[in-house]
């Protein structure tokens, strides 16, 4: 492993940057439809949760579904259009770079445009005021670690998939049930004890005891165990991409 990497960081930004706003109206249309559509129209029936609107309680949970949904999309679609339609990857390695310089750039790159979309939604709950001071900015090296972490999860993925269809299975059996027990749309303490456990093992109820905590003000049970599980999902994520990209490229 090398620097690099950091220029793999600064290809994919400045490629990026042509399409910002654009992009940043994608990452921002999801989240908000849930804020509007679940926030206000379910929580108009739902009442309070934990003692506060069900608005209010759904956006700490969205800043981190948002972040993950933009590094998958990041570390899923647009890597493997790097990897496999467009050939970017092996054009890269003509260059002084190796496998691990190239995968780690994808993984930093993913985390970092995650982040941005968790920031906007967090720009928004200011709006809306379920945000208020200076405190909730903590939440960003948060954001950051989710974005290791499931840009590292999702790069898995990219580098088996032989075709976009296979990233059907990363969002139907993995990212859609860790949503549901995951404290997101409702608090994880209503669910039974073994299925807390469970959620518990996923990285999502982490980051989300983590964001509503640092931003809503709720109690977090175990917040430097939670930061090193979102922290080691991404590592052991990205490392073992790495293997199976160096694998797939070399041989």
């Amino acid at each position: 492993m090398s620097g690099r990497f950091w220029h793999l960081v600064e290809r994919n930004f400045l490629v990026w940057r042509k399409l910002l706003v654009p992009s940043l109206i994608a990452n921002l249309a999801d989240p908000l439809i849930y804020l509007l559509g679940l926030g206000f129209g379910l929580g108009a029936l739902v009442g309070s949760v934990d003692g506060r609107p069900y608005s209010t309680f759904l956006a700490g949970g969205m800043l981190c579904f948002s972040t993950l949904n933009s590094a998958s999309a990041e570390a899923l679609y647009s890597a493997f259009s790097r990897l496999k339609v467009q050939r970017t990857w092996e054009g890269i390695l003509h260059a002084p770079m190796t496998i691990t310089d190239v995968v780690l750039g994808e993984w930093l790159w993913a985390a970092a445009k995650a982040t941005l979309s968790g920031a906007a939604i967090l720009v928004v709950m200011y709006g809306f005021g379920f945000a208020r001071g200076v405190a909730p900015l903590a939440v960003l090296p948060v954001l950051f670690a989710v974005g290791l972490c499931f840009s590292g999860v999702a790069l898995i993925m990219t580098t088996l998939a032989r075709g976009y269809d296979f990233f059907t299975y990363y969002f139907t059996l993995l990212v859609t049930p860790m949503g549901f027990l995951s404290g997101v749309f409702f608090p994880l303490h209503q669910l039974p004890a073994p299925v807390q456990a469970v959620a518990w093992a996923l990285p999502l109820a982490h980051a989300a005891s983590l964001a509503r905590g640092l931003t809503l003000g709720d109690p977090m049970p175990w917040p430097w165990i939670s930061l090193a599980v979102l922290i080691a999902y991404g590592v052991a994520g990205v490392t073992i991409a790495a293997a199976i990209a160096r694998r797939r490229l070399t041989r």
